[in-house]
């Protein structure tokens, strides 16, 4: 399971080596001023839409990698049931990025601030 961490301006995600390896991601730093957007989701697998590419896609069970809809990227990991940070971003290589967490809601907090979504 992914870790974030706000440390100064950014948000840090960190993956797993699984994550990386079948998900084919890579630890994240997003500056928060880039985030346009921010809500929690209570299943974060009805928030991710699009087509894999690339990443690991089980349906109903696990989904790591990149999302591409129409001009549209986003980085996603996340497990069935599980709720989700989900930010819309501006001026970065990935559009949107949902990660699965056990608070999302307290990640909202910890955002300078709460744009609803």
């Amino acid at each position: 399971m992914a870790q974030m961490g706000i440390e100064g301006g950014t948000l840090r995600v960190r993956f797993s080596l699984f994550e990386k390896v079948f998900g084919l991601v890579g630890d994240q730093r997003i500056p928060l001023s880039a985030i346009t957007k921010a809500h929690a989701e209570t299943n974060g697998l009805r928030a991710v839409h699009g087509l894999r590419a690339p990443g690991l896609g089980m349906p109903g069970v696990r989904k790591i990698g990149t999302w591409r809809g129409r001009g549209t990227k986003t980085l996603v990991s996340v497990s069935h049931d599980q709720p989700a940070l989900v930010l819309t971003l501006r001026g970065m290589r990935y559009d949107a990025v949902v990660i699965g967490c056990a608070n999302p809601e307290g990640y909202l907090s910890m955002l300078p601030t709460r744009p609803a979504a």
